[in-house]
């Protein structure tokens, strides 16, 4: 990540402006409010009560400070953090990009990459302040992009369940005086993309759809289970100034493992309640539970 981050235009003006260079930052940040049919059934249900402040009205509309941020790489910070040197991480970056940047081979003075891959959004409820806060509770949803299930509500995964889920136990936690923070992820279908994921789906839709099979149907197209780079996940966490999560509403162990490999400690995994899950998302979640992903011990 830019160190800089959105205070980038305010610490260069002067550079800006007197030697006529154009700076834009890469993380930037706005208030504004969130409405999603599901926090308004919530309020109907009495599972959240609108407080004026964080959850605004009977409608659930909530009030969330939003920080947009694209990805930055320091070259060498993250070679040495794959165990690789600089050299090879960046021969293999030329070479996986077709050739695009031939300035990772012919500019070894150039320590600065920017990847060509999504960036993330952060949702926090209640005072920023109070993430860094290490007397505030936290309550936190790591969460991966699924345009299908997020945006369109399929129900062949618990993507959006679990994400309504993480907003509304952020917002309660905000509301009794900790802090509630949903991070949001560019990275569709495990970071190998959407058509990927049709195509694993196709699969699974022609073979015996069995939580077994989970993993290996992905394996089989793309070569790989998984291609989220969870290692680089905890920077944002380190950015905002997170320095313990009360509750990760998670169930994965990779982004736990990420976590707390970061010296970030974790006091509490909660995972999705049953009722929750879609009734076609059984195989996913299931597969999910076989393959370690969450320990209920």
């Amino acid at each position: 990540m830019d160190p800089w981050g959105h205070l980038a235009p305010w610490t260069f003006a002067g550079i800006m402006e007197q030697e006529n260079v154009d700076l834009r930052p890469t993380i930037a940040i706005t208030k504004a409010h969130m409405k999603l049919p599901e926090l308004q059934e919530s309020v109907k249900r009495g599972r959240l009560v609108p407080d004026g402040k964080v959850c605004l009205n009977e409608l659930g509309e909530l009030a969330v400070t939003k920080f947009a941020v694209e990805p930055v790489w320091y070259l060498p910070g993250v070679a040495e953090r794959f165990g690789i040197d600089e050299a090879t991480l960046r021969r293999s970056l030329f070479e996986h990009t077709g050739g695009s940047y031939p300035e990772l081979i012919t500019r070894g003075d150039i320590k600065i990459f920017l990847p060509p891959i999504g960036g993330l959004t952060v949702y926090c409820f209640g005072d920023p302040a109070r993430m860094s806060d290490p007397s505030a509770r936290l309550s936190l949803r790591i969460h991966d992009e699924c345009n299908g299930s997020d945006v369109f509500g399929s129900d062949i995964c618990t993507c959006r369940p679990y994400l309504i889920f993480g907003i509304e136990e952020a917002v309660k936690e905000a509301q009794n005086g900790g802090s509630g923070v949903v991070i949001y992820f560019r990275k569709e279908g495990r970071a190998l993309g959407e058509v990927t994921k049709v195509l694993v789906y196709n699969a699974r839709k022609r073979g015996a759809d069995r939580a077994s099979d989970y993993f290996t149907r992905t394996e089989n197209i793309a070569g790989v289970k998984d291609m989220r780079f969870q290692a680089l996940m905890p920077d944002i966490l380190h950015w905002l100034g997170i320095q313990k999560i009360d509750r990760m509403l998670s169930m994965s162990n990779m982004k736990h493992d990420a976590i707390v490999g970061q010296g970030i400690p974790i006091h509490e995994r909660v995972e999705l309640p049953d009722e929750l899950i879609p009734a076609d998302s059984r195989v996913e979640i299931d597969a999910k539970i076989t393959a370690g992903k969450f320990d209920r011990l």
